[in-house]
This record gives C-alpha cells, sequence and structure tokens, in this order.
C-alpha cells in the first residue's frame, strides 16, 4: 500500500502505519509533544505498540473513565487492520 503525503510517495508497512497513527493521535492531546513516543515489541499475544507522553499529560491520554484510551485504542487498531495484522496498544509514561 502506498500512501502519498505531501507530494511524495512511499511505502507504509504495518508498523510504520500503527506507530505513526498513535505518534499522531496523541501529538494532538498533549501538551509535551516532544516526549511523545511509540515503542513497538512482540509478545505471546501479538505485535505490542507502548505509547509513552510525558508524566503530566497522561490524564490527558487516558481522558475521563479511560474514553480517550479507549478511543486512541480503537483507531489503532483499525489502522493495523488495513494492514492486515492485529495489536495490542499499552498507554504508560
Amino acid at each position: 500500500m502506498a500512501e502519498t503525503q505531501a507530494g511524495e510517495d512511499r511505502e507504509v508497512v504495518g508498523g510504520d502505519l500503527v506507530s505513526e497513527t498513535l505518534a499522531y493521535l496523541a501529538r494532538a492531546i498533549v501538551e509535551h509533544v516532544d516526549q511523545v513516543s511509540v515503542e513497538q515489541g512482540e509478545s505471546d499475544r501479538g505485535l505490542v505498540y507502548r505509547l509513552r507522553v510525558h508524566p503530566d499529560d497522561m490524564g490527558r491520554v487516558i481522558g475521563r473513565n479511560g474514553r480517550v484510551a479507549r478511543a486512541i485504542r480503537q483507531v489503532a487498531r483499525v489502522a493495523a487492520a488495513r494492514v492486515d495484522t492485529t495489536a495490542v496498544i499499552e498507554i504508560g509514561d
């Protein structure tokens, strides 16, 4: 799957699309944009993505009753489905 972004063609592979989606969503929410990172790993559950943000931004990312976190996870799972994979999303500091 090739995507065009800012006038350039580039290939977005499975892990990259999910990582980029997570980072994009988190950066739109937090105040400390430069401290958003996404790490990818594997476990017995499949691909695991760990979203890390500044401790002051954890409340923004989790949201009231976890609503924002659930929405982020849902969008990331859709991004993973687009590249025929599954993803487990963990949110930490």
